[in-house]
C-alpha cells in the first residue's frame, strides 16, 4: 500500500490551472486517474511521488511533496512548471 493511495481533492494555488472544483484524484498502488464531477477523465501512472498522465496528456506530471494537510503538487509539462495545486485526503485506501 502506498502513501498516496486513496481519494484526494484537489485544490488549485497557482499558475495556469483551471479552477479545480469537483477534481479528485483516486490512486490505487502505481495507478490512477484525475477524476472531474465522479467521472475517471485523466488516467497515469504512479512512478513514486510523481502521477505520470497517459495517452494525450503524456508529457504531463504531477511531482507530489509532503505538506502537514497531504501533499502540495506542481503541474508540469515536460518538466517546466504551469501550475500549483493541494492534495487533501477525502479517504483513505
Amino acid at each position: 500500500m502506498s502513501e498516496l493511495d486513496g481519494v484526494w481533492e484537489v485544490e488549485r494555488t497557482g499558475g495556469a490551472l483551471p479552477p479545480l472544483h469537483g477534481v479528485t484524484k483516486e490512486i490505487h498502488g502505481d495507478q490512477g486517474a484525475t477524476r472531474v464531477a465522479g467521472i475517471p477523465a485523466l488516467p497515469f501512472d504512479v512512478r513514486g511521488r510523481a502521477l505520470h498522465y497517459r495517452g494525450l496528456f503524456r508529457g504531463f506530471v504531477d511531482e507530489l511533496e509532503p505538506d502537514a494537510d497531504g501533499f502540495r503538487g506542481r503541474a508540469t509539462f515536460r518538466g517546466r512548471e504551469f501550475g500549483t495545486f493541494m492534495l487533501r485526503r477525502r479517504s483513505g485506501p
